[in-house]
């Protein structure tokens, strides 16, 4: 926590109340009045000035008709972000608890708050942004189902769930997310008044750690965005808010202009460090899928969090340097459990079509995980045997020439013959779209560095049956 002679503020807590079962976050960063200057100042900014002079060409066409990017799926953040090009080409983000005393952190203002703005777009760049997103309204936060953590027997098992219970998310950790995220709404919203901020990606997947860094997504409309004209010209305009109106609760807020542009920033507040894109729609939809996956079945946390570790410290779990995501790794491990012998999970798009249609509007997204009743597997496996079991199946089992994985079929199936899947090494399917999530992985030699650490990872745990003999336990727990 930053001094408050830094901040300029009283210290920023947050005071949590239960009102008919609605959850709410309060004191807000910023007072009344506050808004209301910030609401009056905003006009007599440059931001306009700043856009006029922008030449955003289009020809004669308006670019949302012309819009046919794909939707951002996300990226991985950067490890050493100061040693690589700022315009290098993005991959999907998931990096990636008791978690839960909170399910829905998606809480869009109420109708009633709207501001008089002067024109942000240049006269050929008017994009709809109310089109398409539903009216806001309060959501409630749901109360998320005990799960209790499974038994361990085995020294093995005891050593991945004491690396669970110390690195998980904590409800502090998300928390404090949640509220940076909606007094990032609050402002953004004097710049486009309909769009919303989502909290995405491991922070509420289930899946995150204590070290986890926030991913937001801003929606600006329910249709995809054109990423190099509309989503760097929306980031440009959220940037420049970031610098002027809140430098002094947000610090290094750097535009990265790449084929997916992003705004990087670090909350002095939260001291978390989060990434902002715009519309990635899938990236939303496919949180609450992961979310609902990982409290399915209580095996499914412990074992995706150390075969997290296990990646990063071997240095196979970083996008960025064309390894694998942590989406990928947690699509790869749901995969593995869907394909057991006897099954610890289901394919729950199969079972729940309605629940996970990709025709749902985003602000019901969230309630998805809560039609889901727990899965009762007649699998009776412990932790330390599925890790050695994950590995052996990446190792051997699996063909990695000529199937893909498929956490929305529950199975491996035939590569595609289209272009995005040619030539891949690894190829695992995004649930949603059908995209590749692992098509970082372009160079052979990172893919074999890959496929020789699962196996000498899975030989050495056989024969060590200690989780120290791949992965040593102090380290990955001083990291969080």
């Amino acid at each position: 926590m930053f001094p408050n002679s830094i901040l300029g503020r009283p210290p920023f807590t947050p005071n949590h109340q239960q009102h008919n079962n609605f959850f709410t976050l309060s004191p807000s960063l910023y007072s009344h009045q506050q808004l209301i200057d910030a609401q009056f100042n905003f006009q007599n900014t440059d931001l306009s000035r700043a856009v006029s002079l922008q030449q955003l060409t289009y020809g004669n066409v308006s670019p949302i008709q012309t819009s046919t990017s794909p939707l951002f799926r996300g990226r991985k953040r950067l490890s050493d972000e100061k040693n690589l090009p700022l315009d290098g080409k993005r991959q999907r983000f998931h990096s990636p608890h008791q978690e839960p005393t909170i399910v829905n952190h998606i809480v869009p203002l109420s109708g009633e708050r709207r501001y008089s703005m002067p024109p942000l777009f240049h006269t050929h760049y008017v994009p709809d942004i109310v089109r398409g997103v539903p009216p806001f309204r309060e959501i409630p936060f749901l109360e998320p189902r005990e799960i209790t953590l499974p038994e361990a027997k085995d020294k093995l098992s005891q050593q991945i769930l004491e690396l669970f219970e110390a690195c998980q998310q904590q409800v502090s950790d998300l928390k404090k997310k949640e509220l940076c995220r909606t007094e990032l709404q609050r402002e953004i919203q004097l710049i486009f008044p309909q769009s919303r901020l989502f909290l995405v990606g491991s922070s509420l997947n289930g899946f995150g750690t204590r070290s986890s860094d926030g991913d937001l997504c801003l929606v600006v409309k329910e249709e995809p965005v054109n990423q190099e004209t509309e989503a760097r010209h929306i980031l440009t305009l959220v940037h420049k808010h970031f610098c002027t109106r809140l430098s002094g609760y947000i610090e290094r807020p750097q535009l990265i202009r790449a084929k997916v542009p992003i705004v990087k920033f670090r909350d002095k507040v939260s001291c978390v460090e989060f990434d902002l894109n715009v519309n990635n729609i899938v990236g939303i939809r496919n949180t609450f899928l992961l979310r609902t996956y990982a409290y399915l079945e209580n095996r499914v946390r412990p074992l995706v969090l150390v075969i997290k570790k296990w990646a990063s410290h071997h240095e196979i779990n970083d996008a960025s340097r064309g390894t694998l995501s942590s989406y990928s790794l947690v699509l790869m491990v749901l995969h593995y459990l869907q394909t057991l012998p006897e099954p610890i999970l289901p394919s729950i798009q199969k079972i729940y079509p309605e629940s996970f249609s990709p025709a749902i509007q985003l602000h019901l997204v969230h309630q998805a995980p809560c039609n889901v009743p727990p899965y009762l597997s007649k699998n009776e496996s412990n932790l330390g045997d599925l890790l050695l079991g994950f590995l052996k199946y990446y190792a051997t089992e699996f063909d990695w020439n000529s199937q893909m994985i498929s956490v929305r079929e529950a199975k491996a199936i035939p590569r595609p013959d289209g272009i995005e899947w040619r030539n891949k090494y690894i190829c695992v399917e995004e649930p949603f779209d059908g995209t590749n999530t692992a098509r970082a992985v372009h160079e052979k030699q990172k893919f074999d560095m890959i496929k020789d650490q699962f196996l000498k990872s899975w030989h050495r745990l056989k024969n060590k049956q200690d989780l120290n003999s791949i992965l040593p336990l102090r380290t990955a727990i001083l990291k969080r």
